[in-house]
């Protein structure tokens, strides 16, 4: 979707993936199929492009560091190595007074024992690197044995791996929210509309926008946006996730330097699209208006839709509604929990569009059981 929104502006795109079918490939001029270890193939990628960007975390960081040598990666890779690993990001936002759960690192049972005590008894554990759509988390109950707990989540069955955590406070929130936000590397910034967000299995379900919170919400949301965009000098987009607690109070709950799920609405609903606006700050130019004119309801289409991993369902249910937009990605497997596509409902408000989203989905699920 950024290589397609990057064309209009004039721009080729140049693929780096290690993937043998990777969906973009369709729509880019060239391709480099590699491991990100390979640093010949990085190298020659790095040679013919005039800036790097990316689309997803988990890639070492020392692959975007090779390709700093020869042009601009954009986010840095410095962003890259704070917001893939929770223990990192969960120190910046402390360190710069940025609200977050209370949260320990820990390293063992022992450290986990002593953590629910001071911050439990109810808490959620995490690992400190690669976790994407709830993998690597596991939540504690009050009163549940913290050893147990720790085999369980290690998945270790016989000795306590070694391995290093994140637990945090169990937070009584009210919503999930979620900002994107662009910053040109000269500075400029903006603000995309606050999507309210609601997951199935720690899996982005479903985003409404804009989200059905108060003004000073929206708000405190977007200025705590652009102050975390603005202290890590990002370069391209940020989407920073939120909780918003019973009382009132926004935390910060996860950083993502990329194009977001959540932000998928602004395709059909906004003067710009994130994947657009994800293109001219990467390239450094002017950013385009983020002013949304329709509402919008985004809904998921996980790979459990889909009656055989290669057969595509029928999609009459989205196409019959005159203004859903149906868009599917690519992916040839469909695997459950696997993101293959979204749809989103654009209506005259937030709550016809809801309704129409979730008619559709409720007609799709049913097909698919």
């Amino acid at each position: 979707m950024t290589a397609l929104a990057a064309r209009p502006l004039g721009y080729h795109v140049h693929l780096f993936d290690p993937h043998s079918e990777p969906p973009a490939g369709a729509v880019c001029e060239r391709v480099f199929r590699a491991p990100f270890d390979d640093g010949a193939a990085l190298e020659e990628f790095a040679r013919s492009v005039d800036v790097a960007t990316l689309e997803f975390e988990n890639i070492p960081v020392e692959a975007l560091e090779r390709i700093e040598r020869h042009v601009p990666v954009r986010p840095r890779g410095a962003v890259l190595h704070l917001t893939q690993h929770r223990e990192r990001e969960k120190i910046f936002l402390r360190d710069h007074g940025f609200p977050c759960a209370p949260f320990r690192v820990v390293k063992s049972p022992a450290e986990l024992t002593a953590a629910l005590a001071e911050i439990g008894p109810r808490g959620i554990l995490k690992t400190a690197e690669f976790g994407y759509d709830g993998k690597g988390q596991r939540k504690i109950e009050s009163g549940e044995d913290p050893m147990a707990a720790w085999r369980d989540w290690s998945g270790d069955a016989d000795d306590f791996k070694p391995r290093r955590g994140v637990l945090e406070a169990w937070i009584d929130f009210e919503s999930e929210l979620s900002v994107v936000c662009a910053r040109r590397p000269g500075g400029e910034i903006v603000t995309f509309p606050v999507s309210e967000n609601q997951h199935e299995d720690h899996i982005l379900a479903i985003s409404i926008a804009p989200g059905r919170f108060a003004p000073e919400v929206h708000r405190e949301a977007e200025k705590l946006a652009r102050a975390i965009a603005e202290v890590l000098q990002v370069e391209g987009l940020l989407a920073v996730e939120l909780f918003l607690t019973r009382t009132g109070t926004l935390l910060v709950n996860e950083l993502a330097p990329r194009p977001h799920n959540s932000g998928h609405y602004t395709i059909d609903a906004c003067v710009t699209s994130q994947f657009e606006q994800h293109a001219r700050a990467v390239c450094d130019l002017p950013l385009g208006a983020t002013r949304q004119h329709s509402p919008a309801v985004m809904i998921n289409l996980l790979g459990d839709l889909w009656p055989e991993p290669e057969r595509e369902p029928d999609w009459s249910p989205i196409l019959r509604a005159p203004s859903a937009k149906l868009h599917l990605y690519g992916k040839r497997i469909a695997k459950p929990g696997r993101k293959m596509g979204h749809a989103t409902f654009l209506a005259e408000t937030v709550e016809t569009a809801m309704r129409l989203a979730t008619t559709t989905r409720t007609a799709l699920c049913a097909r698919a059981s």
